[in-house]
């Protein structure tokens, strides 16, 4: 049974960092959530101890916005409180995974800088009791990606020998080095032989995502790991996802990860992979994360014996999602058409829904996505924060939100009531 959330007897106070990065808190100012540009006071329901495994992030050339106790008001506050020599700057959590955030951290940024934040999502923060505390909620109760269910020990013993094992594998070795460098749990969990196991084909896109974290233009904002650079043969695929099932209870294969583009632009060699990988066994889930722009290829696909897709979006609007993805050959109307395909072949669909408090949540956005369920009914709602510096998002998308946002509690109630057949969560489940 999952544990009841825990949340704070008062509102925490808001934290800033000076310019050494020293994180303070300041109790005559209650800590202030963000949704798009609105300011909000949390409510205690909001609020969660800072999830183990998380990071705290402090945001440069970024003042932090608290509330006011008696107010209610949102307050900047733009000097450090113990000498303006020693400068203030706002700062994050970053949630570890299966978490969802209800309101991003609350700052002004300093107009004269134009850099943008790195790709990670920024949920408001503040300090009580002794500990920190986010304004998020528990998404998923799978622990695949729990920080005390790794060993550093063993994930190193593991993976060094199976590198040692299939020298020969290339895509066993690239793995090796999400593991060891980039410390990636998906590939933890592989050379651990559980969960779900990530099968990168592509190094190749057909969109040039604004928030992508693999590939970004020089002097953007840094990428968070390196690109796979080569496509492993159906081979070596298979053996990758053969040795997982055999090891693996429930286990899960996933083509489409963060470290390569497009895995659809390789659809010829996933198929055959995949043919080759039902031919030796009927165990485990074959997943594809994808931005679905080809529906033929999902097509066939699914006929050669993919289980599921998880369709990533970050809006159910032609326009923003256009501005985000810019895509190449494709249109959203191909991403619906994928869904539809993998709908009539009898496969599970997931949404891989991109949260920001703010546009998530605002009312023409629930619209969309509500006509969106309804007219291809996917079986599952995955609630993924979108890594990426929630100014710049705004920017890029074009978004005059015309009313204040619902609040994404308030969202995922509404959204519960009308579609009660739809599940929610954060990872790819597996389906046998």
């Amino acid at each position: 049974m999952p544990s009841k959330p825990v949340h704070p007897h008062k509102i925490p106070n808001m934290v800033y960092a000076n310019s050494q990065g020293e994180i303070l808190d300041l109790p005559d100012v209650e800590m202030a959530g963000r949704a798009g540009r609105w300011f909000f006071r949390p409510e205690l329901t909001d609020i969660i101890p800072l999830p183990a495994g998380s990071d705290v992030f402090v945001l440069p050339n970024r003042m932090p916005i608290g509330i006011e106790p008696v107010s209610g008001d949102p307050v900047l506050v733009n000097e450090n409180p113990e000498g303006a020599h020693l400068g203030i700057q706002a700062v994050a959590g970053f949630m570890s995974p299966a978490h969802t955030a209800i309101y991003t951290a609350a700052f002004e940024k300093d107009q004269s800088d134009p850099s943008h934040l790195p790709l990670f999502a920024y949920t408001a923060i503040g300090w009580l009791d002794d500990q920190f505390w986010v304004c998020g909620f528990r998404s998923d109760q799978d622990q695949r990606q729990e920080f005390d269910k790794f060993s550093d020990k063993d994930i190193a013993e593991a993976t060094n020998k199976q590198l040692s094992a299939y020298k020969n594998n290339r895509l066993i070795q690239h793995l090796g080095k999400c593991c060891l460098t980039y410390g990636c749990p998906a590939a933890k969990n592989l050379f651990l032989g559980r969960f779900e196991a990530p099968l990168p084909t592509s190094p190749g896109c057909n969109a040039n995502c604004v928030g992508c974290i693999s590939l970004q233009p020089s002097g953007c904002c840094p990428s968070t790991q390196d690109r796979l650079q080569f496509v492993p043969t159906p081979q070596e695929i298979a053996e990758v996802a053969l040795n997982h099932f055999a090891k693996a209870p429930h286990g899960i294969v996933s083509f489409g990860q963060g470290c390569e583009g497009e895995p659809l632009l390789q659809a010829d060699i996933i198929e055959q992979a995949i043919r080759i990988i039902r031919k030796q066994t009927s165990q485990g889930t074959i997943n594809l994360n994808s931005n679905s722009s080809l529906p033929e290829a999902v097509e066939r696909l699914a006929h050669a014996g993919l289980d599921s897709i998880r369709v990533s979006i970050n809006s159910a609007r032609k326009g923003c999602h256009t501005l985000y993805y810019n895509p190449e050959g494709f249109s959203f109307k191909n991403v619906l058409e994928s869904i539809l395909a993998m709908k009539k072949a009898g496969k599970h669909v997931s949404i891989n829904y991109f949260m920001l408090p703010g546009f998530t949540d605002d009312p023409d956005e629930y619209d969309a996505f509500c006509d969106m369920v309804d007219l291809y009914r996917p079986d599952l709602i995955q609630l993924r924060n979108l890594n990426m510096d929630p100014d710049w998002y705004f920017d890029v998308v074009q978004h005059p939100a015309k009313e204040k946002p619902m609040g994404i509690q308030n969202w995922l109630n509404e959204v519960k009531k009308r579609f009660p057949e739809l599940r929610y969560g954060y990872f790819n489940p597996p389906l046998f």
